[in-house]
């Protein structure tokens, strides 16, 4: 169901947070900024407001409405007023300006690079819709795009049908064709081809030229022809596997020379327009881009010797983001600017063409992260956290175990290395605490130990490992090897309204990084330190690694806020909103259905003139009828077989008829709902 809003709401601010607090006289809005790493990830995308809320800025430091300041739109206002109108998290927010803004960047920073080296040709930014293919964020693209003379990519069948039909409307857009392709999928390029689209195929194997030239033939089209090398030089980072001499796609040297040679012999060499390659998603270090465009370049500047007539360089995709702000070679990073990036491409194929002596060609880039990462954040609330051991009274504790007359020697030792912690020595004290662990489990698996005392030993462990922990975190120096375990020990587990195969798959499938923070109550100090678990029954379903700007390394906790009490009956705490952001990029596509978990809610969020903002689209998520269709059963036979079955226990009088009535409402209202917990 689709919904649209008409005008935005104006809400009040949460009295519960508006309260001050001590945390917040000592804690600000900066800190928090700060802490999190906005100013190194969020690129002036997001920010954090006076009151404490996170704020997008999708124009960034374009000027527009009252007094020419950047227009914000505040997270947590907009996900209360989602819920009065009972769209409740997780939701997932797309900022349509803030797409378009991206779109103008890249095109910028290129049209920067072309009259800075006096470049004589142009720019052409090409988005992949398999980095996000749902329509709506495709219809703004290709509407951007339309503006600045981007086009689109297709790597597959169903992908080229959905180009085809999006820019129905706007035949003058560019389309790239990737991917595998038979000969329906080139027999459909081909006509598209006499209805007047500019689409130019990319031939990944020598048997697609084959087909290319036969179907162009039949249908006496004149069929402009890419093709994709394969080049020496890959990417870095978790995808360099996909470009160098083994990648799954291209032809070698050795074949790009035959598929010249064979046009040649036909006549049709001029109709080999363009050279396409690609050495990775998310290319970290920007020498290898250096390097690769370098040897792309010379691939062009001799097949154009040899009488090819090419006009187009396709630089293929890479364009990174920087997810943890470390701005380094880090897998979730980058080392490099923009422009720095666009700079380096066009300077180097202009050096190599002019020292051929040849025209400079147009230049295509395929960047579908860069253009749609940024635009995208999925608010999840916390559902409540996993108990932990609670710090004991200690006298009381004390006073317990010493008036057993045959107290397990483990304990009398812990007992011992927690009255040694006022020494100083926390290591030791560490080390001893490990040891009568150790003894006390023995101790109870061979009934030498009672419940009761073991319940005391846990907590006078925990206890002494948080005192440890908190005299060596007083430390100048870094923490102990042995010690290196304790702060994810002693973390809080939040658990979270949501699942991380459905809407952050690449975090549990290859350790992506993603930038998170609480949207609210960002002006006091966060003192928990906590992983966060999703609502899958999955032990995989957890985050344990967050973005940590300082480092190229991660961080295994995040800092949180106490969970406050609620005061409602069937809520344990109070809502508490955390965002996942720059998710934008294959997080939707990629999803699965684990535990049947669908797709959430998507809300799409535009500027107004006046500076405000309107929620432009509402599509609501699956319901738990829709992802049981997607595995086979059917909602209505479902609901037959119970019927039969509360008739039964009607019937033998273990259910009254009001309660098999009260059943049966509750199963047909849960297969009409949202799929997560409301």
């Amino acid at each position: 169901m689709t919904q649209t809003a008409e005008s935005q709401d104006t809400l009040p601010t949460d009295q519960a947070e508006s309260e001050t607090s001590p945390s917040q006289d000592r804690w600000s809005a900066a800190q928090s900024a700060e802490m999190y790493g906005l100013e190194a990830w969020a690129g002036g995308y997001y920010a954090v407001s006076e009151r404490g809320t996170i704020v997008a800025q999708p124009m960034r430091t374009e000027g527009q409405g009252v007094a020419g300041a950047i227009p914000q739109i505040d997270l947590h206002e907009l996900i209360e007023g989602l819920s009065q109108r009972e769209i409740y998290t997780p939701v997932l927010i797309r900022f349509t300006d803030m797409i378009h803004t991206r779109v103008r960047e890249i095109f910028g920073a290129f049209a920067d690079a072309i009259r800075d080296n006096e470049y004589k040709n142009t720019y052409c930014l090409v988005y992949p819709i398999k980095v996000n293919q749902q329509r709506q964020l495709c219809e703004e693209i290709r509407d951007e795009h339309q503006v600045c003379g981007g086009g689109l990519e297709a790597g597959s069948k169903p992908e080229l049908l959905a180009v085809l039909g999006l820019t129905s409307t706007t035949p003058d857009i560019p389309i790239i064709c990737n991917g595998f392709k038979d000969r329906e999928y080139i027999e459909m390029v081909v006509l598209a081809t006499k209805l007047g689209r500019k689409i130019i195929p990319v031939v990944e194997r020598f048997h697609e030229l084959n087909l290319i030239i036969e179907i162009s033939k039949q249908y006496g089209v004149r069929q402009p022809i890419g093709l994709r090398i394969k080049p020496t030089a890959s990417g870095t980072g978790r995808w360099q596997s996909s470009g160098g001499v083994r990648s799954k796609f291209g032809l070698a040297a050795p074949q790009a020379l035959r598929a010249l040679e064979y046009l040649k012999s036909l006549g049709m060499e001029d109709q080999l327009e363009m050279i396409h390659f690609h050495i990775g998603s998310q290319v970290c270090d920007i020498r290898r881009f250096k390097t690769a465009i370098n040897e792309l370049s010379r691939f062009y500047v001799e097949l154009v010797r040899l009488g090819a007539g090419l006009n187009t360089i396709d630089i293929g995709g890479g364009l990174g983001l920087d997810y943890d702000g470390s701005q380094s070679t880090f897998d979730s990073s980058v080392n490099y600017t923009l422009q720095e990036y666009a700079a380096d491409v066009v300077y180097r194929i202009k050096s190599s063409c002019d020292d051929a002596g040849i025209p400079h060609p147009r230049i295509i880039s395929e960047s579908g992260r860069a253009v749609s990462a940024n635009s995208s954040v999925m608010v999840i609330d916390v559902l409540g956290r996993a108990e932990f051991p609670s710090v004991p009274d200690m006298h009381a504790m004390q006073a317990e175990i010493r008036k057993d007359p045959e107290t397990p020697q483990p304990v009398l030792d812990l007992l011992d290395a927690y009255d040694r912690l006022s020494s100083g020595e926390y290591l030791e004290v560490y080390h001893d605490a490990l040891q009568a662990k150790e003894e006390a489990a023995t101790l109870f698996n061979l009934g030498y130990l009672s419940l009761t005392m073991r319940a005391h030993f846990e907590r006078l462990f925990w206890t002494t490992c948080r005192g440890v922990l908190e005299l060596a975190m007083n430390e100048d120096e870094p923490l102990h090897d042995d010690l290196r375990d304790l702060p994810v020990l002693l973390s809080e587990i939040y658990f979270c309204n949501f699942s991380l195969f459905q809407s952050l798959p690449d975090s549990w499938a290859i350790d992506q990084l993603f930038p998170i923070c609480p949207i609210h109550r960002l002006n006091e100090e966060p003192t928990q330190r906590a992983v966060l678990c999703d609502i899958t029954c999955d032990s995989d379903g957890q985050i344990a690694k967050f973005a940590s700007p300082d480092s190229r390394e991660y961080k295994e906790t995040l800092e949180l806020h106490t969970l406050l009490p609620s005061t409602k009956p069937n809520e344990e705490v109070q809502p508490y909103y955390l965002g996942l952001f720059l998710v934008g990029a294959y997080q939707e596509v990629l999803g699965d259905l684990h535990n049947l978990f669908g797709d959430t809610h998507v809300v799409y969020v535009s500027l107004t003139e006046d500076g405000g903002y309107i929620i432009d689209e509402i599509i609501e998520g699956d319901t738990v009828e829709e992802v049981l269709a997607y595995a086979q059963y059917d909602s209505k036979q479902l609901e037959r077989m119970i019927r039969k079955e509360t008739e039964r226990a009607v019937k033998s009088g273990k259910f009254s008829v009001a309660e098999s009535r009260a059943l049966l409402k509750f199963y047909e209202i849960g297969m009409e709902g949202y799929t997560y917990l409301e």
